[in-house]
């Protein structure tokens, strides 16, 4: 598959068209010979899902997918980095600052995201370390299953130097069951550790 094959993407999608980040997205892709699979379901809210994760070229090259594609994705940020001369670029860039001293903040902030848009898209690592880990942490299940809406796994595989969408998974069962479905989706990847994995 030629590097400058686009996925299919969903119209209901959340997109920001901006040709600047779209132009950094591919060329660096490009540059490092990456290339995208997959497709991007027609869903309007969605939890995305990055995975195996065990370096951060994984967020970089994740990050330069979402740009090349021009979604509109948020994520979650300690609020400690969302000052000045930070806060508006990394709101622009789809960050939402969560105050974890606060218990409770993240999930309210996270929700009223999901619940006051017509679109959205939230990007984690269920992971949540690039160290080897036993389970995923629940996070994710949480907010997917509170917001109603699915997960749509995104694998990096760094063997084939590929980013692969995968297909919708609905999170509407039991927490161990859903987070084995999404690491048997990620086990098909060559993570950059795979020691880590």
């Amino acid at each position: 598959m030629p590097l400058s094959t686009m996925i299919e993407i969903g119209p209901s999608v959340a997109r920001r068209r901006n040709r600047f980040l779209k132009v950094i997205g591919s060329g660096v892709l490009r540059l490092f010979g990456w290339r995208l699979e997959g497709s991007i379901a027609d869903v309007p809210k969605f939890v995305l899902t990055g995975g195996p994760h065990t370096s951060n070229w994984d967020f970089v090259f994740a990050l330069m997918s979402c740009w090349k594609l021009e979604l509109d994705v948020h994520w979650i940020g300690k609020h400690t980095i969302f000052k000045w001369p930070f806060r508006k670029l990394f709101r622009y860039f789809g960050g939402i600052p969560v105050d974890r001293r606060k218990p409770g903040t993240l999930f309210r902030d996270v929700l009223h995201g999901f619940g006051d848009n017509e679109q959205f898209i939230l990007a984690l690592s269920p992971e949540g370390t690039r160290s080897k880990v036993n389970r995923l942490k629940p996070g994710f299940h949480r907010i997917a299953q509170k917001s109603g809406v699915p997960v749509i796994p995104a694998g990096v595989d760094f063997e084939r130097k590929v980013l692969c969408f995968g297909p919708v998974m609905p999170m509407d069962g039991d927490f161990k069951d859903d987070a084995a479905q999404l690491k048997a989706f990620w086990s098909q990847f060559t993570p950059k550790h795979p020691d880590q994995f």
